[in-house]
């Protein structure tokens, strides 16, 4: 009896020592590591954010976040984001399997972030500048009031400062749950982008992947510049709408960026690397300014598309009289 009381003390005492060492499974973080989309390849997290969401071993272009885009296009991502007006959190009471209201509760706490865009103001190698950026994370980055209140507010402010206008598109289009208010947004920010423009200031388009819908059927076509990322999509409807509505097969590549590119609808293709450096020289081309700061690249521009686009034609050439320019848009 003494043996056995003696062997049951020894293992109660080893026990606990023996389940912290080998018991117990250290929790791995979910964000740990990234699987590549197109070459399957598993990225460590911080190998991956260092270089901006590219996978290192086939060049796939991830979806970068709102945040990290103006972190990654900002000197020393260092920026002030702009306050934005509130809208109307669910004007038409929507709901289809879950109300809209909790759909944004959802997107906000997934995101942090209050709608799917962010302005930022802040320096592109020492270039002042205003930058907006849509985060596909939030509700696909569809674009409903908020929205068309993010660009309203960034062309005044671009006015206002006297700088140019960068916007990185991401979106599956209109926000359904806002109905026509979304699609009121198309006018409202083509006129708005159309007052940088009359104020002699450039407007820069970034069409990453995707840019569709009523994003691309206002703001995102109508830039000075359209860059895009390799291998984005971008286009109105979609590829299997269009097949079938006009019973033809589209060829391969149709709305990547490379295709736009060949067919004259967008000017540069540009690895996510390397979009700082090329934002800073096409803005100082534009603005006519001297050679960017030292340390900051100086590659030559990217060949623009072979194909000619259809340009504006300047009033002073033709002898019009040119319109004065339209007062600043004001928020509700």
């Amino acid at each position: 009896m003494a043996d056995d009381k003696k062997s049951s003390s020894w293992l109660t005492s080893i026990r606990p020592r023996f389940n912290k060492v080998f018991g117990q499974q250290r929790e791995t973080p979910d964000n740990l590591w990234h699987k590549c989309k197109k070459c399957s390849q598993m990225n460590f997290h911080r190998d991956l954010t260092a270089a901006l969401y590219v996978c290192p071993n086939c060049n796939y272009h991830m979806r970068l976040g709102a945040k990290e885009r103006l972190d990654s296009v900002f000197d020393r991502s260092d920026y002030r984001v702009i306050d934005l007006p509130d809208v109307t959190a669910d004007p038409l009471r929507f709901r289809d399997e879950k109300k809209y209201t909790d759909r944004l509760r959802d997107a906000r706490s997934k995101t942090q972030m209050k709608d799917a865009i962010i302005v930022g103001l802040g320096k592109v190698d020492d270039v002042d500048a205003v930058a907006v950026a849509q985060d596909f994370s939030f509700m696909g980055g569809s674009m409903g009031m908020a929205t068309g209140e993010a660009i309203i507010t960034a062309a005044n402010l671009a006015v206002t400062k006297k700088a140019p206008l960068i916007i990185f598109a991401a979106s599956g289009g209109a926000r359904m749950q806002e109905g026509i208010l979304s699609l009121m947004q198309l006018p409202r920010t083509t006129v708005a982008v159309n007052l940088v423009k009359e104020a002699g200031l450039p407007y820069i388009v970034v069409q990453t992947d995707p840019t569709t819908g009523g994003v691309s059927a206002s703001y995102a076509m109508l830039g000075d510049i359209h860059i895009s990322e390799p291998n984005a999509t971008i286009g109105f409807a979609g590829k299997r709408v269009i097949e079938q509505t006009i019973r033809e097969k589209l060829p391969d590549g149709f709305q990547t960026a490379e295709y736009l590119l060949e067919h004259g609808m967008v000017d540069m293709v540009v690895h996510r690397s390397q979009m700082k450096s090329t934002l800073s020289r096409v803005l100082r081309h534009l603005l006519k300014r001297g050679p960017a700061p030292e340390g900051a690249e100086n590659d030559p521009l990217p060949l623009a598309s072979p194909k000619p686009t259809n340009k504006p034609v300047d009033s002073a050439s033709t002898g019009a009289e040119a319109e004065p320019p339209s007062p600043l848009l004001s928020t509700p």
